[in-house]
C-alpha cells in the first residue's frame, strides 16, 4: 500500500486557499488510485512544527549518549518528521507565496528534516522520492514578467528539495490568485481563471500518472 505525505502550509482554510484547493484535488485523485493506501497529512498552519532550536540543531552533531535531555527531546521531533519523509512513497506540498517566499512554517519543516549525514549528504535517505509542489501566488512571476526576479518559491524549493534532499521534484503553479480580489488586477481575471483551471487539471493528471508509475 502506497503512502502519501501531504503537507499544507497556507494560513487560509479550505477553498479560500489556492494551494490547499489544488493540493486537495491531487490528493483526491491519488486516493482514488490507492483506496487502501495511507495519507499522512500535516497542516503546518493549524499544527506548526517547532522552528529549529539550538538543541534541535546541535543534537544532530552530538552522539546520542552525550545528548542532554533537552537535545534528546528536540531531536526526537526531528526524527519523527524525517521518518515520515523517508517512509513516504510520494510527497505533496502546498506552498503559497508570502512576501516573495514560502511560509515560515514550511521553512521550519524543511529545517527539521534536513539532516547532514541522513537526509542530506552523499546518499540522502529519501533520495528519488517524487515530490509534487503546488505553488500558488497572487501575481505572476513567470519568466519574462516584470517580477520574475522576485520568484523565491520555486527557485528555493528546487534547491532544497532536489539539490539538497535528492528528491524528484515537480511543480503545479496557480498564479494571479489576487486578481478577483484586487480591482487593479481585474483585467487579469481571465488569465487567473485559465491558470486555476490548468492547475486543477494538472493536479488530477499528475496524481494519476504518479500513482500508475509507482504501481508499475
Amino acid at each position: 500500500m502506497a503512502t502519501l505525505l501531504h503537507i499544507d502550509s497556507s494560513v487560509l482554510p479550505g477553498e479560500a486557499s489556492a494551494s490547499r484547493s489544488v493540493a486537495a484535488a491531487f490528493r483526491k485523485a491519488w486516493e482514488e488510485q490507492h483506496p487502501e493506501g495511507t495519507v499522512i497529512h500535516r497542516d503546518l498552519a493549524a499544527d506548526p512544527v517547532p522552528h529549529i532550536s539550538a538543541d534541535a540543531w546541535s543534537a544532530g552533531f552530538t552522539a546520542p549518549s552525550e545528548r542532554t535531555p533537552e537535545q534528546a527531546a528536540a531531536f526526537a521531533v526531528r526524527v519523527r518528521l524525517i521518518e515520515e519523509l523517508e517512509q513516504a512513497d510520494a510527497v505533496l506540498i502546498g506552498a503559497p507565496m508570502y512576501n516573495y517566499s514560502i511560509p515560515s512554517t514550511l521553512k521550519a519543516w524543511l529545517d527539521n528534516v534536513i539532516l547532514l549525514g541522513r537526509t542530506w549528504g552523499e546518499n540522502p535517505s529519501a533520495q528519488g522520492t517524487p515530490v509534487t509542489v503546488v505553488a500558488s501566488r497572487g501575481g505572476s512571476y513567470a519568466p519574462g514578467t516584470p517580477r520574475e526576479d522576485f520568484e523565491f518559491v520555486q527557485n528555493y524549493l528546487e534547491a532544497v528539495l532536489k539539490r539538497t534532499l535528492g528528491l524528484d521534484v515537480d511543480f503545479i503553479v496557480a498564479e494571479l490568485t489576487m486578481a478577483p480580489r484586487n480591482p487593479d488586477m481585474s483585467e487579469l481575471i481571465p488569465l487567473y481563471e485559465a491558470s486555476r483551471e490548468r492547475a486543477f487539471r494538472d493536479a488530477t493528471t499528475k496524481a494519476k500518472e504518479l500513482a500508475e508509475r509507482l504501481a508499475a
